[in-house]
């Protein structure tokens, strides 16, 4: 089934590698990662999209995979299936999440 770009977000944070390093970070870092994952659920894909705040990018070395921006520090790359943003690891360096490392 075809799920359109004016559905709401939903979101998945549990792939184990996500999680490992997210629950590595201070406290402080994770409310702000926590402030972008309550906007993203509020928003439709379309308004991912053109949200210069979150800045979905395509990873040209991977397609299908997409890098969001968490807080003013991370990135993390991301999958779309259907109306799911799949949250696959997270990066401090702007680079690393491009696979440039």
């Amino acid at each position: 089934m075809s799920v359109g770009n004016n559905v709401k977000v939903r979101l998945d944070l549990n792939f184990d590698e996500f999680q490992s390093m997210m629950f590595d970070l201070d406290i402080q870092e994770i409310k702000k990662m926590f402030k972008t994952f309550r906007k993203l659920r509020a928003m439709t894909w379309n308004e991912v999209f053109m949200d210069h705040g979150i800045k979905w990018e395509e990873i040209k070395s991977l397609p299908g995979k997409y890098t969001v921006r968490l807080s003013q520090s991370y990135r993390a790359v991301v999958v779309r299936e259907g109306s799911l943003m799949r949250f696959q690891a997270l990066h401090q360096d702007h680079d690393a999440a491009y696979g440039k490392k």
